[in-house]
């Protein structure tokens, strides 16, 4: 018998990965349209190359673009929506990103993790154990770590949002201090938020 995979209402607005995650976007999940451009958005973290196609954003990497590629010096379109959104993400501004993406690769089970991730509400962790679980797949806490540090769009998919049992930090593609320095961001901009300057 198939396993029945819970869903709900998604809280952020980012567009589908595999099906719709939100009215507010469009969604792209194969067809990929028109060529890859990459830009750099300075971050506390480091520089990070972002890269969109005409359908959506494809690539966020913590090592900036790849050796090689040319940078667009003033992006347009979906790659200036994926930098302003993510400039605004680090002032603290943005809570939910509403750029399309385009996903280029993965499994169906690294598509269900990434979908799920998706759902974590800013400034909220889950652990990979509860994430394997609302996948369908109780005993895939490490599947779903693998699949965490597959993700090829971090920040705007949360993988940073996923933590250890006991809420231990462990596990970030990214490096922990930038795990670490995501987690107290968006508890920073929560608390801001909520109980006011």
């Amino acid at each position: 018998m198939p396993r029945r995979r819970r869903t709900r209402h998604p809280r952020h607005a980012v567009t589908a990965l595999v099906p719709a995650l939100s009215a507010r976007t469009r969604r792209s999940t194969t067809a990929h349209t028109g060529r890859v451009r990459w830009s750099v958005v300075a971050s506390p973290i480091g520089d990070l190359g972002v890269a969109a196609e005409d359908s959506g954003v494809c690539a966020v990497s913590f090592s900036g673009p790849p050796p090689g590629v040319r940078v667009v010096a003033e992006p347009t379109g979906v790659l200036a929506d994926a930098v302003r959104q993510l400039r605004a993400y680090f002032a603290g501004e943005l809570t939910e990103f509403s750029v399309p993406l385009s996903v280029r690769r993965g499994s169906g089970f690294e598509r269900a993790v990434w979908r799920e991730i998706v759902n974590i509400p800013y400034g909220e962790t889950r652990t990979y154990g509860e994430v394997a679980t609302a996948v369908g797949d109780p005993a895939a806490a490490r599947a779903v770590g693998v699949a965490c540090n597959r993700n090829p769009i971090p920040v705007i998919v949360p993988c940073h949002r996923i933590v250890g049992a006991g809420n231990k930090l462990v596990g970030f593609g990214g490096g922990l201090h930038r795990k670490r320095f995501l987690l107290e961001l968006e508890a920073r901009a929560r608390i801001l938020r909520d109980f006011g300057q």
